[in-house]
């Protein structure tokens, strides 16, 4: 009980932070998603830890994550994760010693889904920010046939999930999350050799992840077409008509970014956030893949702002009355959240990281 408080607690705050966090945020294809049963959300993974926040506070089910195991390194961020359901997965990079864990995190998997919960997984195997749906690794699928093998009576669905942002790792932005339909895996399974059930399940969830989110083939021709894509200043939100550009060849004409003239206002409130504004400085020169960019921007601001933003309330209201202190509290949230939804999304990004 004390569980399903906590991370009711948490998903609701999440939810709160993102809406104060992104200029926009579109889902589309939620009545896809049943509203019982076993399900395994298969989502393409551009964007870090920040994907699985947006997956989890739009599909409406408790859901149960599986991510990279170097997340769960230290022993205190591992309880953490692991109250919120999270679980390790392990790869190759990790240690060859550390693949025979994943059995009983799959064991894990099996129960969940035979309990008709959820379960999240982003089977391209990592994050990358490039437009493009990767090759799809056969956990996903080894999970779904050994949770059949075990209760064969047991029906789950695979509900592909596509997410595209704006750009991700630029601040505020646009992102869409789009679900598809579910695909139910008892009947391929029954139907086909192992083998052959699997590579039909992984092109089914293939084919829909590249309707689902903007799909640019990763051959010598990917970066020409993000170039124009980027130039012509596409909103890549529009998967539908995004897509249809890519399979065409035909773009838009280059169009020049959109000023901000909204700049001052952000600087108000860098300087407003003085305390928070500085660590995050800091700790953006330790990251070292740009996909984290919006992990850790996004966690520290979720933490950090409420409780500066509390301490100087404070001050004001000790020093000039409750009133001051509510309403300095009130419109430092405002000027937040105006910043957000009408600052300008452009398609190129403005961070930059060393290599």
């Amino acid at each position: 009980m004390i569980q399903k408080i906590w991370f009711a607690f948490v998903s609701n705050t999440i939810k709160l932070g993102l809406f104060f966090y992104s200029k926009k945020i579109t889902v589309r294809g939620r009545k896809n998603v049943p509203k019982k049963g076993a399900i395994l959300f298969a989502v393409n993974h551009p964007n870090g830890l920040v994907d699985p926040l947006y997956v989890t506070t739009t599909n409406g089910r408790r859901n149960h994550f599986l991510v990279r195991a170097a997340s769960f390194k230290k022993p205190f961020i591992k309880k953490i994760l692991e109250s919120l359901n999270l679980m390790p997965i392990y790869r190759i990079r990790d240690g060859i010693q550390q693949l025979a864990n994943n059995q009983e995190i799959f064991e894990k998997c099996f129960k969940i889904l035979h309990k008709e919960d959820t379960l999240m997984i982003f089977p391209e195997g990592s994050h990358n920010k490039k437009r493009t749906v990767r090759l799809l690794s056969k956990g996903f699928t080894r999970i779904v046939s050994g949770a059949l093998e075990k209760h064969p009576e047991l029906e789950i669905q695979v509900v592909p999930v596509g997410i595209t942002y704006q750009h991700a790792s630029s601040f505020p932005s646009k992102v869409v999350v789009r679900y598809g339909h579910p695909i139910a895996t008892r009947t391929i399974f029954e139907a086909n050799t192992s083998p052959k059930a699997i590579n039909i399940l992984k092109a089914a969830v293939t084919t829909q992840l590249k309707e689902l989110s903007v799909h640019i083939p990763d051959d010598e021709n990917y970066d020409a077409v993000l170039q124009q894509l980027n130039d012509a200043q596409v909103d890549f939100t529009q998967v539908d008509q995004v897509n249809k550009m890519i399979e065409s060849g035909i773009f838009p004409k280059p169009k020049k970014e959109k000023k901000n003239f909204l700049k001052p206002l952000l600087y108000l409130i860098q300087l407003n956030s003085i305390l928070p504004f500085l660590i995050w400085k800091t700790v953006l020169k330790k990251i070292d893949e740009i996909e984290f960019v919006d992990t850790f921007r996004f966690s520290l601001n979720l933490v950090l702002i409420p409780i500066f933003y509390s301490v100087q309330a404070w001050i004001l209201g000790v020093a000039f009355g409750t009133l001051v202190g509510f309403f300095y509290l009130t419109i430092s949230a405002l000027l937040i959240l105006l910043y957000a939804k009408c600052a300008p999304t452009n398609t190129k990004a403005h961070i930059e990281l060393d290599s």
